[in-house]
């Protein structure tokens, strides 16, 4: 079992790994050997709260498809162990992030002083350009 808040534990049986040729550079060894992870996790196996399960679909973009299933390439590493791990890793990073709630925004009013230098600066902008161009000529 992986924890990943204290509401929630996902069953490592839920997710799918399987292991495919990796493209890019990493000569002989990348047409022989299959060592890039792709991982597959069904979100429709967990309960997750309405906000969660929207956070996490916006988290996931591209990497949810249409069923809800999660799918996660890892090719950073050249053995089979590290880009497990790290698939792993980066699905137990995406639902702890989307279990976070976000603070809400408390919108805020400008200070008296903010508001008065904001007014001097351009009063100081405006004169600066009232003064510029063409002035008539008193010799």
């Amino acid at each position: 079992m992986l924890r990943i808040s204290r509401d929630l534990t996902i069953d490592e049986n839920d997710i799918e790994i399987g292991f495919v040729r990796a493209s890019g550079p990493g000569g002989q060894n990348v047409n022989k050997v299959s060592t890039a992870a792709q991982l597959r996790f069904d979100t429709t196996k967990i309960v997750l709260p309405a906000d969660a399960r929207q956070r996490l679909q916006r988290l996931a973009g591209s990497r949810m498809t249409k069923d809800g299933v999660i799918v996660i390439q890892a090719y950073r590493f050249r053995t089979q162990e590290r880009n497990r791990a790290d698939a792993i890793e980066r699905l137990v990073e995406m639902l702890q992030e989307a279990m976070v709630r976000p603070t809400p925004r408390r919108p805020t009013r400008p200070t008296l002083g903010s508001k008065q230098r904001r007014l001097e600066g351009k009063k100081r902008r405006s004169d600066i350009k009232a003064h510029r161009g063409a002035r008539g000529f008193d010799d």
